[in-house]
């Protein structure tokens, strides 16, 4: 990985190291824009077809999937304004731009999931009590039509779902969207073979569960996220004894790490270096952090003896 080793030196001749492993690569997930466009304006339309289609046809299955599918329009316009502003350039009054938005969209975005989840159980529960007739073949058409869309969406987030979490979200929700449109049709089908009415909102109750828990997952990671908690991948302890192994460096303390935004990773730390240190030395850890653990925004301040800095009580060390 090319560094460019220049520095920022202040008045009393210290230098500041900064990372250069950011350089050149926004996070902003790279060309999901259209993604996100394609998939919100499919989707809208076809929640306004389901709701229509589902009334005349006096389906319960295809306007709970309607209500949910525009849950998920919402989630995909909160993700894509979440990816949308973490891309934006840093201020003098958020020196971090907007990256922590995408956090935040997640964060709602995993919201709305658990509430779609209580719609769709409380419907299915009442129509469990009083089923009610279906027009069966509307329902196997328009909810196969929604395969197609929701299966497609999913397929143009699946290259980014291990690297952002809302990009994950989205393709949670899509990939979800398209099951819940399998079983509604396969519910549809089997209504007509066998005449049992309960199938409809059964199948209901089973989407409820699955959507329950991806959407718990998304709602556990981002609320994580948001408390600056270490990012998942990377283990506090394999950082820390890394820092320790460097040449040089006899003490680590106030090491913090914490996600920027879904997508992205910074870390403080205070290394004590008796024998004093070079600017090679801070280019070296920095590359090697963004290079082992894709921590690619890390801040250290080198100190000379142990005793200058015992600023923050109470820390772990």
């Amino acid at each position: 990985m090319a560094h460019h080793h220049h520095h920022d030196h202040d008045h009393d001749g210290h230098s500041y190291g900064h990372s250069h492993g950011h350089v050149g690569h926004s996070h902003a997930p790279d060309g999901f824009g259209t993604a996100f466009a394609i998939g919100a304006s499919l989707n809208t339309a076809f929640v306004v077809a389901e709701l229509i289609f589902g009334y005349s046809a006096n389906s319960l299955a295809l306007v709970s999937d309607a209500v949910h599918n525009f849950s998920d329009v919402i989630a995909l316009l909160l993700a894509w304004a979440g990816a949308w502003l973490a891309g934006k350039r840093p201020t003098d009054t958020h020196t971090y731009g907007y990256r922590r938005a995408s956090i935040l969209a997640a964060l709602i975005n995993a919201g709305l999931l658990l509430i779609a989840v209580g719609g769709i159980a409380v419907e299915a529960i009442n129509r469990l009590r009083e089923p009610a007739e279906v027009a069966s073949w509307t329902v196997v058409w328009v909810a196969a039509l929604g395969i197609l869309i929701n299966g497609g969406t999913a397929l143009l987030f699946m290259r980014g779902r291990d690297t952002d979490l809302n990009v994950r979200g989205a393709y949670l929700h899509m990939a979800a969207d398209a099951g819940v449109s399998l079983g509604v049709v396969v519910a549809a089908l089997l209504i007509m073979a066998t005449g049992w009415q309960w199938l409809d909102p059964a199948i209901s109750l089973i989407i409820a569960v699955v959507v329950l828990v991806s959407g718990w997952e998304l709602a556990r990671d981002s609320v994580n996220l948001a408390l600056d908690a270490v990012p998942k991948g990377i283990d506090f302890k394999v950082v820390r004894d890394y820092l320790l192994t460097v040449e040089g460096v006899t003490e680590v303390h106030d090491l913090h790490i914490w996600a920027m935004s879904t997508s992205e990773t910074a870390l403080t730390a205070h290394l004590v270096c008796p024998g004093g240190h070079d600017d090679a030395f801070l280019h070296h850890v920095c590359a090697e952090l963004s290079h082992r653990f894709s921590i690619h925004h890390a801040t250290l301040q080198v100190e000379i003896s142990s005793e200058t800095c015992k600023l923050a009580p109470a820390e772990l060390v």
